[in-house]
């Protein structure tokens, strides 16, 4: 009898599917790189999630978040993620916290997360959720820079101190290494940014 995840099933089996089931995730920042996120890992089976983002969908969210449209301009982005989670699955556990990560911050995670996405802006942000989760001995990823770039092409999974070009990528490496964490997985491009002129040179 198929079902919503009879796909996945096929793909990686009933244990690893069930996995996923159980799995819960906290993805920090729902933005351009944490909406598709969430969508992916809801369309996959994850049912258990943690979100956090002080933010709210803007215009200028249209063209590249997929939480963003003309219904969703002005809501929080943690509250329209949640009900974009539970129309795809009624069955998800989602926990939200519509505030900015930063050091001083608590109780946004512990031992009951198994992964965590770091897709936030601010260097301090990411610095501090890498050190916690050494911390509580939960896997992370970190998504670099991609600004003013083009080219999928050039996306690489990798160790933060095999990244190249990237400016933050440099800047986490340098940060991290003083804090004596000697492993991150991330996601960046080795693609060089695209200068681009300011709309008074343009006119």
């Amino acid at each position: 009898m198929q079902n919503e995840f009879s796909r996945t099933e096929l793909l990686i089996g009933n244990k690893a599917l069930e996995k996923l089931h159980k799995s819960k995730v906290a993805i920090f920042g729902i933005g351009g790189v944490g909406s598709y996120v969430v969508e992916a890992l809801v369309r996959a089976g994850i049912e258990n999630f943690v979100l956090v983002d002080n933010d709210v969908v803007s215009i200028s969210n249209l063209n590249r978040q997929i939480i963003a449209t003309t219904k969703t301009l002005e809501k929080p982005k943690v509250e329209v993620a949640k009900q974009r989670i539970l129309e795809i699955n009624p069955n998800a556990k989602v926990q939200i916290y519509q505030e900015f990560f930063m050091p001083e911050s608590i109780d946004l995670v512990d031992e009951s997360v198994d992964y965590i996405v770091d897709a936030i802006d601010t260097v301090t942000a990411k610095i501090e959720l890498v050190i916690r989760a050494n911390k509580l001995n939960i896997p992370i990823i970190s998504s670099m820079g991609t600004g003013n770039k083009l080219d999928p092409t050039k996306f690489e999974v990798t160790d933060i101190y095999k990244t190249s070009i990237c400016p933050l990528a440099k800047v986490m490496r340098k940060e991290l290494r003083t804090r004596g964490i000697k492993s991150l997985k991330v996601v960046y491009s080795k693609e060089e940014p695209i200068k681009t002129k300011n709309l008074e040179e343009n006119r």
